[in-house]
């Protein structure tokens, strides 16, 4: 660093600092005041988590820290191309390493870089007690030197294109290997992969192996025989022979998919399947006794057949989805030896651009004594009816169906009431528009003729986001759920749900019903405890909507906002009081605005969302809507995010629900909060305030005995907190201020309470990363509650230090050419006085002390004629804390109405508790308070007993009347019957608009702070009475 000027001696000064600075950062990690294992962070179980932090080396840790603590650690992201004999070797515990994504191959890498990993031999040698490695996604094409101890390895994605019996060699312990998309279309390569015959026979422990996206054109010979788990999909074998798999006698699972792609469906780049493949010999798996997971999934068969499965008596699942097997369904017999089969998954199994009339399974179908799950969806058939699914009606155990994206219009939802353990079915993304008609002869099309589709990508959709249990729940609990979203239902008629009356849960969003519901469209759903009618039209009119669902406890009507954004048409919520069940309830993103009713009441509902509607037009209705949620008196979670409030006064708080625990506010434009309403919800123990436009906290403080035990300020513009602003907030556990614009997190904003708080989130805020910033010491003694401290917690300036983490400070930083220059200066003054003072001294030593001693008698008069304008209070409050009526009337009273409530005139008061300066001694604060301000106002109860602070502070006053010619006395007197003393009594005769008496009456309370305010404004010199004397006057 060059510092202009400064010479050799600067130099030195310069390079001494750092080195002290370094010593003490060092001294610093060596008592374990820095995070151990920076860059990285630790988290539970022992993990040290260096995920994306663009490493190019492994860190090494010092030795100070707990490093044979250390069982995993994750390099996920980073670039490391280099290992080096010592890079684990000070990590004795060590059992999980994670590699993965540090030096990928070109072409799966973002920019299509090439990239080749270095491994020295030592390199994983040196960890004895490694488990599991996972060296995926990286450049290299030879299998590294191992330890014995390894359980699991993953080496997918990578180079190595052959396996060798030395490659693997001496992992006698090892259970687990991946060696996925090594030679496929995104990692392409000039041969397939090779597995040497019987190089991985030495592996007696293996259980688990996947060479999927491998090209492999046969099953490796001589695999371990005590193979559990075999994953062959997506490569190139089209024959199968009892051989290939004869020695694998205790395979549990086999995945075999994708060998011979139906290219059609495919989603990805396909080679068509040769004519007359796939070639399954019939007694290929009869010999895998315990074979439970068999997948033949994207193969291009066209039949079953029965030997296939013969001896399978183990067999759980069975995957033989996008397949040609749609006539195949109607009339094989191959799934009569399969009683404990317990899911099957036929998708996809249809006809090239053929949609069929009906469907009729077949009669085997009946032999799945076990089936739990069976998945049909993308077959495609328009009618579902009582014969479509009649074999399965009789089978005791199954409990989901899926017949989704089948493009059926016609449905007899009643054939589900027959079938006695069906826990789901799910009929989402079809075309019902009502109930079946009659069925017609089955087997054939309309009318003899094919209903050709326009090619279309048939991927199954995504399910519906799931909301947030807090405020509508799931269905995955309740015995029976039917999922008719995403149909094309106009209207909902009681017929369409005869026979299903033990119906749980309904899901009918994304559909087009407008009609206006009125109680009789559910009648036969007696049992339904969840409705979902979100993202339709629905006409909320009728007072009685959904009565007829006495056990009704959830019902979402959210995005339905079509019928509220017609002008001038009502709308009626009095039907939520009549639901007796009710405890969720969502009206989301419905824009509710107006003509609605002007109060919701229920004394069941525990949950609302309110969100993305616009209260903020609602509440400016005066109090028209005021009371809106008053009337749910067992509300406990309430959501009024995306509702555009500006504000949220006292008074609207004090209208909420005092049962409320949690209450969102999320994404409004609040730019003002006011605290102390928080004490209106006496329950609240999580707010949501994230999102807003919040610029600082401090107007006032959390209220003390608030049970506030979450608070989430993330993504305000908050660039500023008051000291002290959560201390009373004793129960606070989880605070998120990460999003904002914080420079520094100080101590004095908590107490006490910092050592309580579990979660403090302060990432993605612009740090100001200073030599010996406070808040580093802070973050470090509750580095356990801030998530992410050494990763995600970065300075925003200076700007060398922009976006890097706050322990990466740069000691060069700490010594710049202004501050070098700034001591040269110091210490040349130094220099200068310490030679002239004692010269000047002993020349005119007496003149220069007669000096001195004139102007400290003429600068305090000098430093007291200070213009008015530039005091720093209008007035400031005396009065007795110990008498608690007092204290609350200048708190709650006159404070409110002198700063808060006169608008542009607001005055400025200076308040013991408030503004005086801590460390200062008392009668310093009290000094500076009265020669500060325009005006010293006691309030005072009575005047015949005044005593300790007020005594002192009225003393002063009148010392200021003695030096200054200033009366700046104004008397408050709140009890007008007690006592007057005969100061007071005195004084109101000579200046009797600076006595004021608290009024008897309420209606006098008016003009009282109307003369309170003209008694603080103006000059006590213009009150004095003529006839009595001359007023002080200012001393000119």
């Amino acid at each position: 660093m060059h510092l202009g000027g400064g010479g050799p001696c600067c130099s030195a000064l310069h390079y001494l600092s750092l080195l002290v600075l370094a010593v003490v950062l060092a001294t610093a990690l060596a008592q374990g005041a820095l995070p151990a294992f920076l860059p990285c962070e630790l988290q539970p179980d022992g993990l040290v988590n260096c995920n994306w932090l663009f490493l190019k080396a492994v860190p090494h840790f010092s030795a100070a820290a707990p490093r044979e603590n250390i069982t995993r650690l994750s390099l996920l992201s980073n670039r490391i191309h280099h290992l080096h004999d010592s890079d684990f070797a000070h990590l004795p515990s060590l059992r999980d390493l994670n590699l993965k994504w540090n030096c990928p191959p070109a072409s799966l890498s973002p920019m299509h870089f090439p990239c080749h990993m270095t491994i020295e031999p030592n390199t994983f040698l040196a960890v004895p007690t490694l488990e599991e490695l996972n060296l995926s996604y990286n450049g290299i094409s030879t299998v590294p030197a191992l330890p014995s101890s390894l359980v699991s390895l993953s080496l997918s994605h990578t180079h190595i294109l052959a396996l060798d019996p030395p490659a693997l060699v001496g992992l006698h312990a090892l259970r687990v290997l991946y060696m996925d998309g090594n030679c496929y279309y995104k990692n392409p390569c000039s041969r397939a992969v090779r597995v040497a015959p019987g190089a991985l026979l030495g592996l007696g422990n293996l259980t688990h192996l996947s060479l999927k996206y491998n090209n492999l054109t046969e099953v490796p010979r001589s695999l371990p025989p005590g193979l559990q788990t075999l994953l062959l999909s997506y490569n190139r074998i089209v024959t199968l022979a009892p051989e290939d798999l004869a020695t694998l006698a205790a395979l549990r699972v086999l995945d075999v998919g994708g060998n011979c792609r139906r290219c059609d469906h495919a989603r990805n780049p396909c080679v068509e399947c040769p004519r007359g493949s796939p070639q399954l010999h019939p007694n290929t798996f009869s010999h895998l006794s315990h074979l439970e997971g068999l997948v033949l999934k994207d193969n291009s068969l066209h039949c079953l057949n029965s030997r296939w499965f013969w001896g399978l008596d183990s067999l759980r699942v069975l995957d033989l989805s996008e397949n040609f097997l749609y006539d195949c369904i109607t009339r094989t017999k191959a799934f009569q030896g399969l009683a404990r089969l317990r899911q099957l998954n036929l998708s996809f199994n249809y006809h090239k651009r053929v949609s069929f009339a009906h469907l009729q399974l077949a009669p085997s179908f009946r032999s799945l004594r076990s089936l739990q799950k069976l998945d049909m969806h993308g077959i495609f058939f328009r009618s579902l009816s009582e014969t479509t699914l009649q074999p399965l009606a009789h089978l005791p155990m199954l409990q989901s169906l899926s017949l989704q994206m089948n493009f059926i219009n016609q449905a007899q939802l009643s054939i589900f009431g027959a079938f006695p353990g069906l826990r789901v079915v799910d009929l989402s993304d079809n075309r019902i528009s009502g109930a079946a008609e009659p069925p017609a002869a089955l087997g054939e099309l309309d009318g003899g003729h094919k209903l050709w589709l326009p090619p279309r990508n048939l991927a199954p959709g995504p399910w519906d986001s799931p909301s947030s249990e807090d405020f509508m729940p799931s269905c995955s609990t309740l015995s029976f759920t039917l999922d008719l979203s995403r149909n094309n239902l106009v209207a909902v008629q009681p017929e369409m749900f005869a026979r299903l009356s033990r119906l749980q849960c309904l899901r009918l969003s994304y559909n087009s019903i407008s009609q206006a519901v009125n109680g009789s469209q559910f009648v036969p759903l007696t049992s339904l405890r969840v409705l979902d009618l979100s993202h339709n039209k629905l006409d909320l009119y009728h007072g009685r909507s959904f009565t007829e669902l006495p056990r009704l406890e959830a019902l979402d009507l959210s995005y339905n906002s079509q019928p509220f954004s017609m002008q001038g048409v009502g709308h009626n919520l009095s039907f939520v009081a009549q639901l007796p069940a009710l405890r969720y309830l969502s009206l989301a993103h419905n824009d509710i605005h107006s003509r609605v009713s002007q109060q919701l009441h229920s004394a069941s509902l525990r949950a609302l969302d309110f969100s993305g509607n616009a209260l903020s037009r609602m509440w400016a209705e005066g109090d028209l809507y005021l009371r809106f949620f008053c009337g749910l008196r067992s509300l406990v979670r309430l959501d009024l995010s995306q509702n555009r409030l500006h504000t949220l006064l006292p008074r609207t708080l004090d209208n909420l629900p005092k049962s409320l625990q949690l209450l969102r506010l999320r994404d409004n434009y609040l730019a003002f909060f006011n605290w102390s309403g928080l004490a209106l919800l006496p329950e609240l123990e999580a707010l949501d305030l994230a999102g807003n436009q919040l610029k600082a906290l401090s107007n006032g403080s959390l209220p003390g005995g608030t049970q506030l035990q979450r608070l989430d300020l993330s993504s305000n513009s908050i660039g500023f907190v008051d000291s002290g602003f959560f201390a009373l907030a004793t129960r606070l556990r989880e605070l998120n201020l990460s999003a904002n614009a914080l420079k520094t997190v100080e101590p004095s904003w908590f107490g006490s309470l910092a050592g309580t708080l579990k979660v403090l989130d302060v990432s993605a805020n612009p740090l100001h990363c200073a030599c010996g910033a406070a808040f580093v010491d802070f973050l470090l003694e509750v580095q356990a509650a801030v998530p992410g401290l050494p990763s995600r917690v970065k300075c925003g300036s200076p700007g060398q230090l922009q976006g890097r983490s706050i322990f990466a400070q740069d000691l060069r930083l700490c010594l710049d050419e202004a501050l070098s220059w700034g001591c040269f200066g110091l210490s040349l003054l130094a220099v200068a006085l310490g030679l002239a003072v004692p010269v000047l001294y002993h020349l005119c030593g007496w003149d220069l002390w007669y000096c001195s001693h004139l102007c400290l008698a003429w600068l305090p008069q000098w430093g007291r004629r200070r213009d008015a304008d530039t005091l720093l209070y209008d007035a400031f409050v005396v009065f007795d804390k110990a008498q608690s009526a007092v204290a609350d009337w200048v708190y709650n009273e006159l404070r409110v109405r002198l700063e808060e409530r006169r608008g542009r005139r607001a005055l400025r008061l200076c308040l013991e508790e408030r503004d005086w300066l801590p460390g200062k001694t008392l009668f310093e604060n009290l000094w500076a308070s009265i020669y500060s301000s325009r005006k010293t106002l006691f309030v005072l109860a009575r005047t015949d007993r005044v005593s300790g602070l007020l005594r002192a502070s009225f003393l002063l006053a009148q010392q200021r009347l003695l030096e200054d010619h200033k009366d700046v006395v104004v008397l408050a007197i709140l009890c007008p019957d007690a006592h007057r003393s005969r100061y007071v009594r005195l004084r109101q005769r000579l200046c009797r608009q600076s006595v004021l008496l608290w009024p008897r009456q309420p209606t006098g309370q008016r003009g009282f702070w109307a003369q309170l305010g003209t008694a603080l404004t103006r000059d006590n010199s213009h009150f004095y009475n003529r006839n009595f004397c001359q007023g002080p006057t200012t001393a000119e």
